[in-house]
């Protein structure tokens, strides 16, 4: 089922339809990591948004946002909130694959529907919805932008985060975006999605390269040290400076028009908020929802950014 729909189906009927609904007492527990960096203070923001709007709406549906700063915080925190009366739901994004599917696995076994959020357990057979955005599409977004741009050929260097399948994903979608033009990726390492790092290698990039046409981060975070590298070193032949993921203020960016970053590519961490809105459809509007939704990653230029825009929200 296409994820428009599906959004549409699950907000809808759980904003339209309450007053018919039956008054069972119905919690619904969410685990997510702790607020360590810009994209997960995101997830934290709209995961408490979510919780804050069904229980305007459903006083019998109780939301419990619990956040964990480690894999082995959240698996101690999984067993906290299934420990006394169990959860109608679980809704979790892991801190890590591996740590996280044993306890989740046996939150399943006890009756638990089970949703999960961009990283996807080591066994797909024990959810019964997950919901992620599109990392290849991040990358193959940005990369088409770019051959549009540059008429097919330049010279780009590439920030890429850590050694995830989230990362590996991005990449080869930039990769795969390229084939058939003659840019050439001159650099390619790691910064860890960290603004810091980042600018430490963007510096390393500009002595190395005397001609670079491009920049890539493929996080928005890292981005942000990208910028302030080619601040201080006055370069001008650098035409665009792209990232990825949503961060608002890369989106203000965008909306003002900014000549070096003027687009943008979502990987919202608004999704667990989707993910959230779609389990208690599940549970309260006898909407029986399984299987995976993967949100797009459509261009974001001047012209849509208002629609990607959340001045509250910390990322």
């Amino acid at each position: 089922m296409k994820t428009k729909l599906m959004a549409t189906i699950a907000i809808g009927t759980m904003l339209a339809a309450g007053s018919s609904l039956a008054q069972e007492r119905r919690t619904i527990a969410v685990s997510i990591p702790a607020a360590d960096h810009g994209w997960t203070a995101g997830v934290v923001y709209h995961a408490q948004k979510a919780a804050e709007e069904i229980r305007s709406a459903y006083p019998n549906v109780d939301v419990v946002v619990k956040t964990s700063p480690s894999a082995t915080a959240q698996v101690s925190a999984v067993e906290d909130l299934t420990a006394g009366s169990k959860p109608d739901a679980l809704v979790i994004l892991p801190h890590s694959s591996e740590e996280l599917t044993t306890p989740v696995q046996a939150v399943k076994k006890s009756g638990v529907f089970v949703t999960v959020v961009d990283r996807g357990l080591n066994d797909p057979t024990i959810q019964d919805l997950y919901v992620a955005g599109d990392n290849i599409a991040v990358g193959g977004t940005t990369a088409k932008f770019l051959v549009d741009k540059l008429g097919g050929k330049g010279d780009v260097v590439v920030l890429r985060g850590i050694p995830t399948v989230i990362d590996d994903e991005r990449i080869k979608g930039f990769q795969d975006g390229l084939k058939g033009s003659d840019i050439k990726i001159l650099d390619i390492q790691y910064a860890n999605w960290n603004s810091d790092d980042a600018f430490k290698l963007m510096q390393d990039y500009l002595a190395k390269y005397p001609k670079i046409d491009a920049v890539w981060a493929n996080d928005d975070d890292m981005l942000l040290g990208v910028l302030e590298a080619l601040q201080q070193s006055g370069r001008k032949e650098i035409k665009y400076a792209l990232g990825g993921n949503g961060m608002k203020e890369v989106i203000e960016k965008v909306m003002a028009g900014d000549a070096m970053t003027p687009i943008e590519t979502p990987y919202p961490p608004s999704m667990i908020k989707t993910a959230i809105y779609m389990t208690a459809a599940n549970l309260t509007g006898q909407v029986p929802i399984r299987g995976s939704v993967k949100l797009d990653a459509p261009l974001i230029t001047k012209d849509n950014a208002k629609e990607y825009y959340f001045p509250d929200s910390p990322f």
